[in-house]
């Protein structure tokens, strides 16, 4: 699973929870949860703690980085959904977003 997904967060979770034959029983324990949290979560009903990442990565033995992508994705996704964001909207997003690499980028050479 390297490559990003056009699931929730809560899919990815369950996918990687099945592709390892695990129980939301097994799975829940692993991550410090009950099951009816992880239901929820995989059910897209409450969201995922992000501190959790390094955990879920590790119980899969994936990278971090590319688990934080996953839910990274998905908290923007979800936002532009729930905020109906036009695709103007996004553009100037875009643009604010490397301006704001400049700013950072430039502020890193003062120092």
């Amino acid at each position: 699973m390297t490559t990003l997904m056009r699931v929730t967060f809560g899919e990815y979770i369950r996918l990687l929870r099945k592709e390892n034959k695990l129980t939301l029983i097994q799975l829940a324990s692993k991550l410090n949860l009950d099951s009816a949290n992880l239901s929820k979560i995989e059910n897209g009903k409450r969201d995922f703690d992000e501190r959790r990442l390094p955990i879920l990565a590790n119980v899969f033995s994936l990278d971090v980085a590319e688990v934080r992508n996953e839910y990274v994705t998905d908290r923007i996704g979800k936002y532009i959904y729930e905020t109906n964001c036009t695709k103007q909207l996004l553009k100037v997003a875009e643009e604010k977003a490397a301006y704001r690499r400049t700013l950072d980028k430039s502020h890193k050479k003062e120092i």
